[in-house]
């Protein structure tokens, strides 16, 4: 391996880590993001403040991170709302596409693997606790001046 190909497999690693999609991955979502951008404003119009590619690195870290709003509206310069927006634009054009899509339920539930349960006990239970008496209480001045 040379050492490009170690500087790109760990560019992959990071990019990975920090929005929890492959590079190619990326790039396939940001493909479909156009395809529909270009079919929504293809007469044209105001540019918008945020790139597709923007749009969508908004939308990852708030569903890897789950940071608020408002702190990565702060990172790119936009409101809280024009996050928001921006996130459901991008899921909701995501899943109509159907390129990337979980297992249903039934799939799930139709796994091989043994399932395993865990019992806790968390019933309450009374603890003992120091009864208030005068002798346990605050002394007082034993001696008051009048």
């Amino acid at each position: 391996m040379g050492k490009r190909e170690v500087a790109a497999d760990t560019k992959a690693v990071l990019f990975k880590r920090l929005y929890g999609v492959k590079p190619d991955m990326f790039e396939k979502m940001k493909a479909i993001l156009q395809k529909e951008f270009d079919i929504l404003h293809h007469r044209g119009g105001k540019p918008p403040k945020l790139t597709i590619e923007y749009k969508l690195y908004i939308t990852l870290k708030y569903l890897r991170e789950y940071r608020t709003m408002e702190s990565i509206g702060n990172d790119y310069g936009v409101g809280k709302s024009a996050v928001c927006e921006t996130i459901q634009r991008v899921e909701n054009t995501l899943i109509k596409d159907k390129t990337f899509r979980l297992p249903d339920k039934k799939v799930l539930k139709r796994g091989t693997s043994s399932v395993e349960y865990i019992v806790v006990d968390v019933t309450e239970s009374p603890i003992n606790r120091p009864q208030k008496t005068k002798k346990s209480g605050i002394p007082a001045r034993k001696s008051v001046i009048r």
